[in-house]
């Protein structure tokens, strides 16, 4: 029997050595419960919904996906519909009670720790993105439902420890979870995309404090779903300094859009304008929805919107990265499979050397995103878990309270370097390997049959839902430089003891590591360079007083940031690289087995580092200066007329 599980070497790896279990179930259990299961006992418990989840999604889900994918999603007399393949799929997944995955045994769920979500997430979508895509907004909103009531305080927990007495949402979560209803989140607007200063959907509250939403949202994945996250304009400010303009004047709603009538009827409280016709993912619902003064239930403060939007955020990129893994694992095992059945000039192609080359960097590229997910992923888990026992003052002999303040901001601190870098690097990955899937089937992969081409549209979406992978990559260089800027000390210590284990390191693999991290040093010291070389300049004719304000104070990436920001994406590649040999590096250094895999990434990123500092070094100050207006405006055209 199929088993997206059982086949997966790498995924075994982690289960049998790669994640270290104790840890994570000692923050997933609270280490306080004294009937709580043992660390053997959980991981058992995993492995057989692993195993569970890897047949269901083969066997259920991956023969019907070229189905779901020619029926599409409509839109008929106002209601959003899916393939009937699709309806059956989730009826099995409802009967199977999967959506109760990560949800705390005293609401009735399960208790797995998200990392369990995640790696069921890239299973499902080596069957069917589309159909991932649309699981993850049952049991993933539970969830959120979950930490935004913990975080606003409106979960009650046992005095001692942190089982739930009540929490604010409890109803819709068991809705949800029972399969009865799905929620989603509303953030993209007609003339607001990746910025959010701009949204214009409005919240409102009456004279009795009761709260309303107004306005459109677009692009919403599964917005046919009844609870809705919508983040919305409350505050209006006049005067661009005040606190409220901009993202301060955003809240966070959640936003039944119906309500069941005793009669069986509907009573709607927001409407479904379309239903996209999209390139891929053509299985999942993407609606345009309108608001008209919509019930809603205003989370945490007014004004926090953003902060509660990020939560949201942060969990759907990693889901991102593991979803790209699981069109990648589709796209290389496909082609693989093709390659070695296909004759050509007297063997099969994949005995090419070209193509040959081809399938084992696919290999190598998804073990090592998988293990920059894998890390990224428990990062966030530990944070955000050992945040909650903080918040609620708790601390075992496991996790005495400095211990886990400690834990807490180390991981913290992982989890928002790696997880643009796995977003990015993944959703631009998972692109490439589909078109080289293309290829390798030659003109078969350009024909529908094959399926080599629906991975291909499946994918083109990647780079740009939950934040694009330009967002991604400001984010990665506004927080690298802004770090190097706010403790320029701990850069230089860093940049030392690099230097130094390019030398002392006596395993040769620790050595070459080294000199990749080496190479992303010395490109943000050349970013750093630059970077404060144009703000020098801005204290020209200014009193020798004010300089120190001017240059160590307020910075404005959007201003001074520009050059880093044109090389942002070439650097983001760079540390990527860097970031997916440290967590190989660690895994070799540990098991021998995983050497190879290292080796085989160094080849490729060795070079691919040299070049992307090399045109960071390089390029680029032409285009600024054009931008900023200090260069030459003419065209190549009109410089040869001239």
């Amino acid at each position: 029997m199929a088993n997206y599980f059982s086949d997966n070497a790498d995924i075994q790896y982690y289960f049998e050595k790669g994640i270290d279990w104790e840890r994570l179930v000692a923050i997933n259990e609270y280490g306080v419960t004294e009937d709580a299961p043992t660390t053997q006992e959980s991981v058992e418990t995993y492995r057989d919904m692993a195993e569970l989840f890897g047949r269901f999604v083969a066997e259920e889900v991956a023969p019907v996906a070229k189905k779901i994918d020619e029926h599409g999603a409509k839109l008929i007399d106002g209601v959003a519909t899916m393939a009937p393949e699709a309806d059956k799929i989730f009826e099995r997944i409802r009967e199977l009670d999967l959506h109760w995955l990560n949800i705390p045994r005293e609401l009735g769920g399960m208790n797995s720790p998200m990392l369990m979500y995640f790696l069921a997430a890239e299973m499902f979508a080596r069957a069917d993105v589309s159909m991932m895509t649309h699981h993850g907004f049952h049991g993933g909103m539970a969830m959120a439902m979950l930490i935004f009531s913990i975080r606003e305080g409106s979960t009650k927990f046992e005095p001692g420890t942190r089982n739930i007495l009540e929490t604010r949402f409890g109803e819709y979560i068991e809705e949800i979870c029972n399969g009865d209803a799905w929620g989603t989140m509303d953030i993209t607007e007609p003339d607001a995309g990746s910025d959010m200063a701009r949204l214009r959907c409005k919240g409102e509250q009456d004279a009795d404090g009761n709260w309303f939403v107004t306005g459109q949202k677009i692009f919403i994945t599964s917005g046919h779903g009844k609870y809705h996250f919508v983040i919305a304009r409350t505050e209006q400010a006049a005067d661009p300094d005040d606190p409220f303009a901009g993202l301060g004047g955003l809240s966070f709603f959640l936003v039944p859009t119906y309500e069941e009538q005793p009669d069986g009827s509907r009573k709607e409280f927001a409407t479904v304008e379309r239903v996209e016709h999209k390139l891929g993912h053509n299985g999942s619902v993407t609606a345009a929805i309108s608001f008209d003064r919509s019930p809603a239930q205003l989370i945490g403060q007014r004004g926090e919107g953003f902060k509660y939007m990020l939560v949201l955020m942060n969990n759907a990129r990693l889901g991102v990265g593991f979803e790209s893994l699981g069109l990648m694992e589709s796209a290389w095992r496909m082609a693989k499979a093709y390659a070695a059945e296909r004759p050509s000039m007297g063997k099969t192609i994949d005995k090419h050397e070209m193509i040959a080359d081809y399938l084992e960097r696919m290999e190598t590229d998804i073990v090592g995103i998988r293990a920059l997910a894998m890390r990224a992923a428990m990062a966030e888990e530990l944070s955000q878990k050992g945040s909650i026992g903080l918040d609620l003052g708790l601390e075992t002999p496991e996790w005495p309270r400095e211990k886990l303040e400690r834990e807490v901001s180390r991981q913290k601190r992982v989890a928002r370097r790696l997880t643009p870098l796995l977003k990015y690097v993944a959703s631009e990955r998972a692109v490439s390997m589909a078109r080289e899937c293309v290829q390798i089937h030659g003109g078969n992969g350009y024909m529908k049959e094959y399926g080599a081409e629906q991975l291909l549209r499946d994918a083109m979406v990647m780079p740009i839902y939950e934040g694009t992978s330009q967002i991604q990559a400001l984010m990665v260089i506004k927080d690298t430089l802004g770090g190097i800027i706010k403790n320029p000390q701990r850069f230089v210590q860093k940049v030392a003891q690099t230097r130094w284990r390019t030398l002392s390191a006596r395993d040769p693999l620790e050595r070459r590591v080294a000199k990749l991290q080496a190479l992303g040093y010395e490109a943000q010291q050349f970013l750093v360079r630059k970077t404060a070389t144009d703000k020098m300049k801005k204290l020209s004719g200014k009193p020798i007083g004010a300089w120190p304000k001017t240059f160590l104070k307020n910075w404005d990436p959007k201003r001074d940031f520009a050059f880093a920001m044109l090389h942002a994406e070439r650097f983001t590649r760079l540390a990527a690289h860097v970031a997916i040999c440290e967590c190989l590096l660690e895994q070799a250094k540990v098991h021998e087995e995983r050497r190879v895999y290292l080796e085989r990434y160094l080849e490729h990123a060795e070079p691919a580092c040299r070049y992307e500092l090399e045109l960071i070094t390089t390029t680029g100050q032409r285009l600024v200066d054009r931008l900023k207006g200090e260069g030459d405006h003419s065209t190549p055209e009109t410089a040869a007329a001239e």
